[in-house]
């Protein structure tokens, strides 16, 4: 979808899948954000991680989710009219999320909506996925986000 011009509600098509770029996961980047946000020892410590049941080092979900929005946004949200969005409707870890791993993802359309009472605006909804370099999904989610449509296109 990346064509140099900010995205508006108008470019999303029902069914087109929009690629992210990847993203490597750092081992430094897992403890710092556990030990902020998610402190349990499989999280936060390499050693004790390898008697859990994850045998080693793994991240949060959460961060799992941190990096899908950053993927999201250096992909395509921050070269569009993206209003925000009033939330995530299903969010699923499949697969831990390791030192080392390199993530790759898309959002793939699922319905786009003018909104009815605003009409500067459109809501698209987005089915995602990100999955490792085993070609392992780690990760889905169904999200929902508004759009700022064009002058003079409604």
């Amino acid at each position: 979808m990346s064509t140099g011009v900010a995205q508006a509600f108008e470019d999303f098509v029902e069914g087109e899948c929009i690629a992210f770029r990847p993203y490597r996961v750092s081992e430094q980047e897992i403890i710092e954000f556990a030990s902020k946000y998610d402190p349990q020892p499989f999280h936060t410590d390499a050693e004790a991680a390898k008697d859990s049941i994850f045998n080693g080092l793994v991240a949060s979900g959460w961060m799992t989710t941190a990096i899908f929005m950053r993927m999201q946004c250096d992909s395509f949200i921050l070269e569009s009219t993206c209003l925000g969005s009033p939330g995530v409707d299903q969010v699923r870890w499949l697969v831990p999320v390791r030192p080392g791993d390199e993530l790759t993802g898309e959002a793939r359309i699922t319905e786009v909506r003018p909104s009815q009472s605003k009409p500067d605006r459109g809501v698209v909804y987005f089915d995602c996925r990100l999955w490792n370099q085993n070609d392992e999904v780690v990760m889905t989610l169904k999200t929902l986000a508004m759009f700022g449509r064009r002058p003079g296109s409604y």
